[in-house]
C-alpha cells in the first residue's frame, strides 16, 4: 500500500500551488507549470486528512525565483457519482531576486473542490474547480481567476503513468492573460524507491491587451522518490528545452514532502 502511494503519489490533487510568474518580469501562468509533476491527481486518495509542501528554486536568466507551497488535503468519506470528494487548500510565498532587487510575500491562496474516480484496472479520472483570489502582495497575481484542473492516472505493477491538465481562466482579461498547462510523468517504483523522466508545457491562451507577446514554454527533467513511512519525499530537476517570450530558459530544482495526518 505504502509504495502504491508513492508511485501513484494520486495522493495529491494539490495541484495548489503557486507561480513562478508572480513577479513583474513574466505575465504567464498563475498556476506554477511543474508543480503537479509526480502527482497522479486522477487516483483517488484514501479518505484522510494530508499535509503536503513543494517548495522550488530557479533560475530564469539573471531572475532567481523561489516558491513555497504548503498544501492540506481533505480526502471525505463523500462519494457522488461514484467519485470520491476531496477538499484542498494552499497558501504559497515566493521570493523572486535580479541583481539589486529582491521582493517576497504571500502569493494568491488557493481553494478547491475534486471529483476523483478510480475506473478499475489501474485508470482514475478526476475534475478539479479551484479559485485564486486577488490579494495585495507585491508577489500575487492582480486578478481573481477561476482553476479547472483534469488528472488522469494509470498504473500497472509497479509502473505508472500521469498527466495533469490545467486550465486558468482570468477575471481581468485586459492585465492578465488565460493559459493551459499539462504537467507529466512516467514514474517506476522499486521497494521504497521511485523514479523517471517528467516534464510540463505551458502556454498563453489569450492576449489581454494589442501588442502583447503570449509565452509559452516545454521543459524535461528526471524525478526520485523515497517513501519513509509514512512520510514520502519526492525530489526533480527540470529544465525548459523550448520557449517563447520568456526571455531564457528556466532551470528548476523540487523538493515535495507528502505527510499523512490522519
Amino acid at each position: 500500500m505504502k509504495r502504491n502511494i508513492l508511485k501513484n503519489s494520486g495522493l495529491f490533487a494539490v495541484a495548489a500551488m503557486a507561480a513562478l510568474l508572480a513577479v513583474p518580469a513574466h505575465a504567464g501562468s498563475v498556476t506554477q507549470p511543474g508543480e503537479t509533476i509526480g502527482i497522479a491527481t486522477g487516483t483517488p486518495l484514501p479518505p484522510g486528512v494530508y499535509l503536503l509542501d513543494t517548495s522550488d528554486y530557479g533560475q530564469v536568466g539573471k531572475e532567481t525565483i523561489g516558491v513555497t507551497i504548503p498544501v492540506i488535503a481533505w480526502s471525505t468519506p463523500v462519494t457522488l457519482l461514484g467519485a470520491r470528494i476531496q477538499l484542498l487548500a494552499a497558501a504559497p510565498l515566493v521570493e523572486a531576486s535580479t541583481p539589486g532587487s529582491h521582493v517576497q510575500g504571500w502569493y494568491n491562496p488557493w481553494f478547491a473542490a475534486q471529483a476523483a474516480w478510480d475506473l478499475g484496472n489501474g485508470v482514475g479520472v478526476s475534475y478539479l474547480l479551484g479559485y485564486y483570489p486577488k490579494v495585495s502582495s507585491p508577489v500575487a497575481n492582480q486578478s481573481d481567476t477561476i482553476n479547472q484542473r483534469v488528472g488522469l492516472a494509470y498504473s500497472v505493477g509497479s509502473f505508472s503513468l500521469s498527466a495533469n491538465i490545467i486550465d486558468g481562466i482570468e477575471e481581468d482579461t485586459h492585465t492578465v492573460p488565460g493559459y493551459l498547462n499539462v504537467d507529466f510523468a512516467a514514474l517506476d517504483s522499486y521497494n521504497k524507491w521511485s523514479f523517471g523522466p517528467v516534464g510540463y508545457g505551458s502556454t498563453d491562451t489569450s492576449s489581454p491587451h494589442s501588442g502583447y507577446h503570449k509565452q509559452s514554454q516545454f521543459a524535461v527533467g528526471g524525478l526520485l522518490g523515497y517513501n519513509f513511512g509514512p512520510v514520502i519525499m519526492q525530489t526533480y530537476l527540470t529544465h525548459v528545452v523550448v520557449q517563447s517570450n520568456y526571455g531564457a530558459n528556466d532551470t528548476r530544482f523540487w523538493l515535495r514532502f507528502i505527510i499523512p495526518v490522519s
